[in-house]
């Protein structure tokens, strides 16, 4: 397949309606959203959505997250709950996702047999200009081969879907840098399913008590959101999380990087700029400071590409504690290391 690459902003209005033009004919796009980059289809075409599970190799009980244009999801759902409301007006267009029961006229491709739907109103102005001049809503995961770690960057998406998919177009980088956080408002308190921008406690201030969803925790379910139960984001190297009191993850850090490389191994080790000085590897990347975790987590997926651009043969990060943004970022840290945390 060739693939269009189209480097444009959302004033591009021409390649944009090419653009829609793919999606109205059933085909593939990969678009920009303020979170990650998007592999979108029309939501409402079994056919269509079933080639975003083969060009990503998506296991198919792994749902996709329909993205609107506006807050008009009448037809999309079949009611419209209170909670997700007054979610709705406070954080959209935005990086949440919500969940709700499902209309008919979402096929169950889209939802891996579910009777429920994840929609999403994106604050990205070309994903919102798309998904207009598509006339459908956009069915989209992140755009990168499943399991790998999400791209941030049009670059990130002609490295794994050149190819693959019909068209790519964007160019600015996500300035989030993680996926949207889910909620699931069908059963009446607001349950987190996948942590992200919107943190637990900017949920709490719109609708008090907000639960955590424990299988966040266990991989041994039928998924109800993207990205709960598959190995995800992970780079290609083994990737190990240290956390504990700062100075022994340090040494704990200094002293493998050392063991290593007498083995003749290639070490990667992600810090912050508090701590990046105190290691001592040939291969090293500072997130930002603790004091920035949203620039730590626009940078995260940017690093782990990087250590396979590098070919490290092992990866070492600081840990976070788990409050506030950092439970999103832990989160994605976690899977990405398929949950190899070392406590010094």
């Amino acid at each position: 397949m060739d693939t269009k690459v189209y480097y444009i902003n959302e004033r591009d209005t021409e390649k944009i309606k090419e653009a829609a033009q793919v999606i109205q004919n059933g085909g593939l796009v990969v678009f920009p959203t303020e979170t990650v980059y998007g592999l979108g289809a029309n939501a409402l075409s079994p056919e269509a959505c079933k080639k975003i599970f083969i060009a990503k190799g998506r296991p198919q009980d792994n749902p996709l997250i329909v993205h609107v244009a506006d807050f008009d999801i009448s037809r999309y759902v079949e009611y419209i709950p209170e909670n997700a409301k007054k979610l709705m007006e406070a954080f959209w267009p935005g990086p949440l996702t919500i969940i709700m029961p499902k209309s008919n006229l979402i096929p169950d491709v889209v939802t891996a047999g579910l009777d429920s739907v994840a929609i999403r109103m994106p604050e990205n102005k070309l994903a919102r200009r798309l998904i207009e001049f598509s006339n459908c809503p956009i069915a989209a995961p992140s755009a990168n081969i499943s399991g790998r770690p999400s791209p941030t960057s049009i670059e990130h998406c002609i490295e794994d879907l050149n190819g693959r998919v019909d068209m790519i177009i964007g160019g600015e980088r996500a300035k989030v840098g993680l996926e949207s956080t889910v909620v699931d408002a069908t059963e009446g308190t607001i349950t987190i399913l996948r942590p992200g921008f919107i943190t637990k406690e900017d949920l709490e201030e719109v609708v008090g008590v907000v639960k955590i969803d424990p299988a966040i925790k266990n991989e041994d379910f039928k998924p109800k959101s993207p990205g709960m139960k598959y190995r995800h984001y992970a780079p290609k190297s083994p990737l190990n999380i240290i956390m504990g009191d700062l100075n022994k993850v340090v040494d704990y850090i200094n002293e493998n990087v050392y063991n290593m490389k007498k083995q003749g191994k290639k070490v990667g080790v992600m810090m912050t700029d508090e701590t990046i000085e105190k290691v001592d590897a040939e291969v090293k990347i500072s997130l930002g400071s603790i004091e920035s975790p949203g620039l730590i987590a626009a940078n995260l997926f940017d690093a782990l590409r990087e250590f396979d651009k590098m070919e490290v043969d092992f990866i070492y990060s600081i840990g976070f504690e788990e409050r506030g943004l950092f439970a999103a970022i832990m989160n994605r840290l976690k899977k990405a290391a398929g949950n190899n945390v070392i406590f010094v």
